[in-house]
């Protein structure tokens, strides 16, 4: 379910108590909607990226911003992605179990 905005900067100090871990980006899931309609979650969390960046903490480096699918990975590239995931676009819809 993700991590609450404002619980992001006390997860990201934490990595520091980790040796074997290390924080590499932000992921984000959009709710359901538009490509458009997620423009706006895209942005807030690269924005969120950028103010949290600027902050130096041991094994955090937010280089990464994972989001977007196959429906709208055109809008979150262009909004700052560095990881879409593709893969209803590359084999197909799930099949129903």
């Amino acid at each position: 379910s993700g991590v609450p905005e404002a619980e992001l900067p006390d997860l990201l100090d934490r990595f520091s108590d980790c040796k074997y871990l290390r924080c590499r980006g932000l992921m984000l899931i959009p709710p359901a909607g538009s490509a458009e309609d997620a423009r706006t979650h895209f942005r807030a969390l690269r924005r969120l990226r950028d103010q949290q960046s600027a902050i130096q903490r041991p094994r955090v480096d937010l280089a990464e911003l994972s989001m977007g699918m196959s429906g709208d990975f055109e809008v979150a590239i262009e909004e700052g992605a560095t990881w879409v995931r593709v893969g209803t676009a590359l084999f197909g819809a799930r099949p129903d179990l």
